[in-house]
Order: C-alpha cells, then sequence, then structure tokens
C-alpha cells in the first residue's frame, strides 16, 4: 500500500477517530477565547454511553471530560498508528492521539468552530486526487489496512476544526479582545453553518530601513524621517526595489501572499485597512523601521482549501506547532478531566 498511497502526504495526521460522527452541534459558549478556558461541557454529538456499554466488543477505555474513547477506537487508531510506522507503543500513541483530538474536538464545538461536511468531503476528495485514484480505491486501500473512510473523515473534521479554534485565538489576541461581542458566536469567527471558508488573501511586501544595534538611539529618529519619505513616494510594490536601490541599508522583502488569519499579528491591523499598491504607517521593529506594502487583496475560498494544502503536503507527520497553538492546547488538557479504566 505504501508504494501506491503516498504516505508523506500525511503530514500531520496525528488523530484519526473510527467511525463518522454525527452532525456537530454548536455549543451556546462563545467567551472561551475572551475569559480563559473552562472545564469542558459534556459534547452533544459525543457517543452516549449507555448505547456504548449496551453493545458487545467494545468498551469505554478512557472519559475525557465525560466523552467516551472506546476500544474499537483506539484498536483502529492503532492500525492508523502502525500505517504511519511510528515507532514505540502502538497502542499507547494511538490512545494519547485520541485523547488529544477529543479535547480539541470539544472545543472546536464549544466556539463553534467545527468544519462543515462539504470542507471535509472536498478535503478526503483532495487527498485522493493528489494520490491518482478515486474515491473508491482510496476507500478500499485504507480498509484493507484496517483505516476506515469514516475514520479518515473524522481525522479531517478534527484537524481542520482544530485550526479554525487556533486561527480564531490568534486573531482575539492580535485584536486584544477581552469581552462579549453582544452575540453567540465571537465576532471574530464565522456562525455556525454559515459558509466559513472564503477570506481575504493579502500579497505583501516588508520595507526595512534598517538600523544596526548599536547605533540604534543615535539613528532610529532619521530612519523615521527617511521612511516616511520613501512612503510617500512609494506606488505599490512594483517601483518599492527601485526606489529602495537609490538608498543606503533599505531592505524589500517578498513576503508572498497571506490568508488573513496568518498575518503577522503586530501588522495585521495596519495590512486591514491598507488598499492595495498603498502601504501601512511605519513601525519600529527589531531590524530598524518597517513598513509593509500591500501588493494584492482578494477574497479565496480560504480555510478549507489552506488548510488541505497544510494537511497533504510533503514533510514531517507532525508539524512544529506555533507557540500560540501549543498554549492553547495546554490550557485545554490542564483543565480537561481524563479518566482511564
Amino acid at each position: 500500500m505504501q508504494s501506491i498511497i503516498n504516505i508523506a502526504k500525511l503530514s500531520v495526521l496525528v488523530a484519526l477517530a473510527t467511525g463518522c460522527s454525527q452532525t456537530d452541534k454548536a455549543a451556546p459558549t462563545s467567551n472561551a477565547l475572551q475569559t480563559g478556558i473552562v472545564q469542558q461541557p459534556l459534547v452533544s454529538s459525543a457517543p452516549k454511553i449507555a448505547k456504548i456499554t449496551a453493545k458487545g466488543g467494545t468498551k469505554i477505555a478512557v472519559l475525557v471530560n465525560k466523552n467516551p474513547i472506546t476500544t474499537n477506537q483506539i484498536k483502529r487508531r492503532v492500525a492508523f498508528v502502525k500505517l504511519r510506522r511510528i515507532k514505540g507503543n502502538a497502542n499507547s500513541i494511538a490512545t494519547n492521539e485520541l485523547i488529544d483530538e477529543s479535547i480539541k474536538m470539544q472545543e472546536a464545538r464549544r466556539i463553534r468552530a467545527v468544519a462543515t461536511e462539504p470542507e471535509v468531503t472536498a478535503a478526503y476528495a483532495r487527498f485522493a486526487k493528489n494520490n491518482q485514484m478515486p474515491v473508491s480505491r482510496l476507500n478500499s486501500l485504507l480498509s484493507a489496512r484496517g483505516v476506515t473512510e469514516c475514520g479518515f473523515k473524522d481525522f479531517i473534521k478534527a484537524s481542520l476544526s482544530w485550526r479554525r479554534a487556533v486561527a480564531a485565538r490568534v486573531r482575539a489576541d492580535a485584536q486584544g479582545i477581552t469581552s462579549e461581542q453582544g452575540t453567540n458566536t465571537p465576532a471574530w469567527l464565522p456562525p455556525a453553518g454559515q459558509t466559513s471558508s472564503k477570506e481575504l488573501e493579502y500579497t505583501i511586501q516588508q520595507i526595512v530601513f534598517v538600523v544596526p544595534p548599536d547605533k540604534r538611539s543615535s539613528q532610529l529618529s532619521k530612519r523615521r524621517l527617511q521612511a516616511k519619505r520613501f512612503r510617500a513616494n512609494i506606488n505599490g510594490c512594483e517601483n518599492a526595489r527601485t526606489l529602495a536601490a537609490g538608498l543606503k541599508d533599505v531592505t524589500v522583502l517578498d513576503r508572498g501572499r497571506f490568508l488573513e488569519a496568518k498575518l503577522p499579528p503586530r501588522w495585521i491591523k495596519d495590512i486591514r485597512v491598507t488598499p492595495p499598491g498603498n502601504v501601512t504607517r511605519t513601525q519600529d521593529g527589531p531590524q530598524g523601521v518597517e513598513m509593509i506594502a500591500v501588493c494584492k487583496k482578494r477574497q479565496v475560498v480560504g480555510e478549507a482549501t489552506n488548510a488541505q494544502k497544510e494537511l497533504f503536503t510533503d514533510g514531517k507527520f507532525q508539524e512544529k506547532a506555533s507557540t500560540t497553538e501549543t498554549s492553547y492546547f495546554k490550557e485545554l488538557k490542564d483543565r480537561a478531566v481524563i479518566e482511564r479504566r
């Protein structure tokens, strides 16, 4: 199977549930990102304990904030761990992955960040296409290794939903949001059930008037004036390098395209209000006096498409998490009630 499916494309496959989840309903709580994380409530779409215990062949292995993880789920995840050729105790790795995924999905439901079914289906179809096979063939190949279509789709939903939750936290931190917005859904997050994959994409340049650290106190004011004159004469990204060529120690960096959620936090407010072809106000940065030129701005299919690319590109199985993501998840896990049976 490894010779047919490009395993390297499973770059962040670190969580895989075992059956298709019920339709997720957003929890009513919406102030988590403003007031801190509270102990997680029972998630309405999680399997009911009574139904699980009534079935034969599977038992509850772990409760995560009263949401069960079954022995059957762990068995299926073990198959996926082996498919990825992860070294170590497959049963322990599978259990820990499912616990982490449960915590992330509970938070995503709570703040209404759950990926829609069309987004999940599109991501699954894209993965099959990238491996040059129809979805039916992918289903058969995964099933032969004990990994189901429903399980893979549940993983995709968890991954996309968690990315949305992290993006919401980043935006909240950047905007300094500390109070309720007067609605059931945070203002920086699209309402549940709404098509949430459209997002603004920016193409930007960073322009730096370099100030050596040992001359910062004597040169910074002068460089600010030079940067302001430069800003007044620039006409979009096209002539930035031409203008910079006649100046000393001025660097123009093509930063490429960014979805709005991925913009540098200290620049996001300025970039949002800067029309294409214009330049933001100047800021003092670690390298000197900086500004951002907004080359283009357009609406694209954002969350789902961007997340798909990150899910299914070559690289390590687990990407290095951002500082925000790491602290966010630690906050959630520290407050989670985990009962292993």
